[in-house]
């Protein structure tokens, strides 16, 4: 089978493109800038572009399809080409789906912590030796790509992300899996540039549990109430099993778990990630490990990239990034650190990098949410904010939003290097939390203040 991908760069699409590669089909793809690691990642296979840029010569009706990646526009030269040749075209979550559509798929859904519950179902059943297909959104230690795809697994699991489809294809990505198993973890209002209203948002969680085929199941976070409305209030004849964070405890900045086999030693650590495991553990029981063995598995992860990632420790210090940039994520990571090193000051630094996060109105979703830190940091870009075409945020606004008299705001990435610098992070923790660099901060430089 012939593939070519537009905009083949992509995160996710690089990812898919070795998938098939490995599986025997004919890939090529396009694109106007690729940036490591999917650059070498694609060079490693042979499936680097010769050149940047869009090339209608590249498509021609012997391809079996096109996968449309979201970077590309609707006017793209490659796509309007495809389309006048009528050449099959698929988004990457059609595209994942017709691939998987004769195996069992387990689609993971949530505003947050859907990328730490499908890496740790992948986790356990790398653990065991299970052979199961996947899809996830974050690189995985014991793991060389995102996506793989088989003729022989019976599982597909996949991150069921709300975003957009494709630019054709307005339709979020977990609409189109059709699930036998789901898991929905929690509904907090994100990506208002595409679901401008609450209720808007909710809708796209009601129609994915609407999405599971008849007789398929719905795992649901109990502890969050729209998401217990939306499962509870569904018609769809499916199970629906709910899941509670489980009872643990921490004693020495470490996190031990009461399981059934008695105290279990843990990795990761808050109370939302123990919420996680629980909803992972149910759905590896659902694909056949048992409580005893998810335990066994589960006791050696350590967490997905970018997830409460440790990146430096001195004798009494430590410090953390994590992606968290909506409200809810915030919140709960900041909650989590400083639950594990309660007699430790924490110092919060949070970037607003999001269209979401940048956006003056939606910033009063943030109110409260770093109020777990000792010491709470917002930076910001403004020159973010005219890439993304938004109105100007002032130091005001940032200031009314949280609701905290001791906020320190910056703008200027120097500015905030030195604050950092200058910081005495003796018998302290500090959490930096961004999607993105706070404007180029060397994270191995932060491990040297430490000491």
């Amino acid at each position: 089978m012939k593939v070519h991908f537009i905009a083949i760069g992509g995160s996710a699409m690089h990812n898919l493109a070795i998938a098939l590669f490995n599986k025997g089909f004919v890939v090529t793809g396009s694109d106007d800038t690729i940036f490591e690691p999917s650059k070498s990642r694609l060079e490693a296979k042979g499936l680097l572009p010769d050149q940047f840029g869009w090339n209608p010569d590249k498509i021609t009706t012997d391809l079996d399809a096109i996968v449309l990646g979201m970077h590309a526009k609707a006017d793209n030269p490659e796509l309007l080409k495809a389309q006048e040749l009528g050449v099959k075209i698929y988004s990457y979550p059609e595209f994942l789906y017709e691939q998987s559509k004769d195996k069992t798929r387990v689609v993971i859904g949530g505003s947050h912590g859907k990328t730490t519950i499908t890496s740790m179902i992948l986790h356990v059943m790398h653990y065991h030796d299970i052979e199961v297909d996947y899809m996830v959104g974050a690189q995985l230690e014991g793991f060389d790509v995102m996506v793989r795809l088989t003729n022989d697994a019976d599982f597909m699991v996949l991150e069921g992300d709300e975003y957009l489809s494709s630019p054709i294809d307005r339709r979020p990505k977990f609409h189109l899996y059709k699930p036998n198993i789901a898991l929905l973890s929690g509904i907090a209002w994100d990506h208002i540039n595409v679901f401008p209203t609450y209720e808007n948002y909710v809708e796209q969680f009601k129609i994915f549990v609407d999405s599971i085929v008849n007789g398929g199941s719905m795992t649901y976070n109990e502890e969050d109430a729209e998401v217990k409305r939306v499962v509870e209030n569904s018609k769809n004849p499916i199970r629906k099993l709910s899941y509670s964070t489980p009872d643990y405890t921490i004693e020495n900045g470490e996190t031990v778990l009461e399981t059934t086999e008695g105290p279990l030693p843990i990795e990761v650590f808050g109370k939302h990630n123990l919420n996680n495991l629980a909803g992972a553990k149910w759905i590896c029981q659902h694909m056949g490990v048992d409580e005893e063995d998810f335990y066994e598995a589960i006791a050696t992860f350590k967490g997905a990239s970018k997830r409460l990632e440790k990146i430096g420790e001195g004798p009494t210090s430590v410090a953390y990034k994590d992606f968290a940039h909506s409200p809810s994520k915030v919140e709960a990571t900041t909650q989590a650190v400083k639950e594990q090193f309660p007699n430790r000051p924490l110092v919060a630094c949070l970037e607003l990098h999001t269209y979401s996060s940048l956006n003056a109105e939606f910033l009063k979703q943030y109110k409260g949410a770093i109020d777990a830190a000792d010491e709470a940091v917002v930076f910001y870009s403004p020159h973010a904010v005219e890439i993304k075409k938004l109105e100007a945020v002032s130091h005001q606004q940032i200031a009314e939003a949280f609701e905290r008299e001791d906020l320190k705001i910056f703008t200027n990435s120097e500015d905030f290097k030195q604050y950092l610098q200058h910081q005495e992070f003796r018998n302290k923790t500090l959490l930096l939390m961004s999607s993105g660099n706070y404007g180029g901060l060397d994270f191995d430089e932060v491990k040297t203040l430490l000491n």
